[in-house]
């Protein structure tokens, strides 16, 4: 399990690779991603509760057994998981480490104190500032403001809903997926049983795509019979969206392999798009093109509550790297506009240094494109999500109500004739 908190990769790359080499029964592997999950969306409290018990921080000698002690922490104070079965199979688990052995006796009592006064002390702490990382509470707290930082940490703390993007009429879909309709046009419903086996998912008739990500396509307006650029496109939700809604579709990203699963996905819903494996600051379209979607790389400091390892993963030097590229991002797309065209420039994440820091710099510098302000239609009345400058943006606080949705930044601009 080590593994899944120290990687590089992404933590669903990790998951990926944990279950495809374990022999775990498909309610294991629930189980287990669940423990995983609860540890990263609660760290900050998990560490305050065992710091309790700990003098002193754990060796590195002493291998996975301090995040053997997570994980028994996340069981018993947040999964309400029977305590003699918590310490039964984290000493076991640390007998199995020829590491971590040397310590089963100090984390069975640890997991024992944890037991018994665990969700006592949980119960006096500040969740929302100690699930956040210093510079991540800094980044939130100044630009939306203390309250809208505890609100979007408590966001991050829950299981997100599953999102569904329906080809055609959503409405359709309601009853067969037990889910309800946003008032956006997406589908949400609880999570539950594989997605794989839903209705309607073998046939094609919809896909997996958070709510706030289905929005900035929308900002482009009626594209059927459209030319439209769909840039840094992988994993390939917008892509989807736009060839459902009938634009004549170029993908470009530079992973062919990220490439190819959008592939899959275009076969699955029956649908076609041009994939092109390529740098965005170098490719060139043929001609022109009517529309242009560039969902730029960036932190994803928006999607903690489906990502819980973003903000672990990271700093704020990982936010402010991307600038640069992002810009030249940005230059090299508007290029690719037809005059009188549109320009959509969105990311996933809730910095404004990549959001709209990146969009009034271009602007500043490029006389022949226009901020076009979002109206009450483009955001199906949702005026929360519009900023005084008419951009969108999306919080994890957003929709309390219905459970949130991802951080998403979007701005439109208009190429003059």
């Amino acid at each position: 399990m080590q593994s899944l908190f120290f990687s590089e990769r992404p933590l669903h790359e990790a998951l990926e690779k944990f279950i495809s080499k374990s022999k775990l029964d498909s309610r294991d592997v629930a189980f287990a991603r669940a423990i995983v999950m609860t540890v990263l969306r609660r760290l900050g409290e998990i560490d305050a509760v065992l710091g309790r018990f700990l003098r002193d921080p754990l060796p590195v000698r002493s291998g996975p057994a301090e995040l053997i002690l997570r994980m028994a922490c996340a069981e018993l104070v947040f999964m309400d998981i029977p305590a003699h079965a918590t310490v039964s199979s984290v000493v076991a688990l640390a007998d199995s480490d020829s590491r971590a052995r040397h310590f089963k006796g100090l984390i069975n009592a640890v997991a024992r104190k944890v037991a018994a006064e665990g969700k006592l002390i949980a119960s006096e702490l500040d969740a929302a500032r100690l699930n956040m990382p210093s510079w991540a509470w800094q980044l939130l707290s100044s630009n939306y403001g203390e309250a809208q930082a505890r609100e979007i940490s408590n966001a991050h703390m829950r299981e997100p809903p599953l999102d569904i993007s329906v080809a055609g009429e959503a409405n359709d879909w309601v009853g067969k997926l037990d889910a309800i309709l946003l008032p956006t046009g997406s589908l949400r419903r609880k999570l539950g049983g594989r997605v794989e086996e839903l209705a309607g998912y073998a046939e094609g008739a919809w896909w997996v795509q958070d709510a706030a990500s289905a929005l900035p396509a929308r900002l482009l307006g009626n594209v059927r019979g459209q030319k439209v650029l769909d840039l840094c496109a992988a994993p390939g939700g917008k892509t989807v969206q736009l060839a459902a809604a009938g634009a004549n579709v170029t993908a470009v990203d530079i992973d062919a392999a990220r490439l190819s699963r959008v592939r899959d996905n275009l076969n699955r819903l029956r649908l076609s798009a041009e994939l092109i494996a390529a740098d965005v600051r170098e490719w060139r379209p043929r001609a022109l093109a009517e529309a242009v979607l560039l969902d730029a790389p960036c932190s994803a400091t928006g999607t903690v509550r489906r990502h819980p390892e973003v903000l672990w993963r990271k700093d704020l030097s990982d936010v402010l790297s991307q600038a640069g590229l992002q810009a030249d991002m940005l230059d090299a797309s508007a290029a690719m506009v037809a005059p009188g065209g549109l320009l959509v420039y969105c990311v996933c994440s809730l910095a404004p240094d990549e959001g709209q820091e990146i969009v009034n710099a271009f602007l500043s510098r490029n006389s022949t494109f226009q901020r076009q302000p979002l109206t009450g239609d483009d955001m199906a009345g949702q005026a929360q999500f519009m900023t005084s400058e008419g951009d969108l943006r999306t919080l994890p606080s957003h929709w309390p109500e219905w459970g949130g949705l991802d951080g998403f930044y979007a701005a439109r601009l208009r190429r003059t004739p």
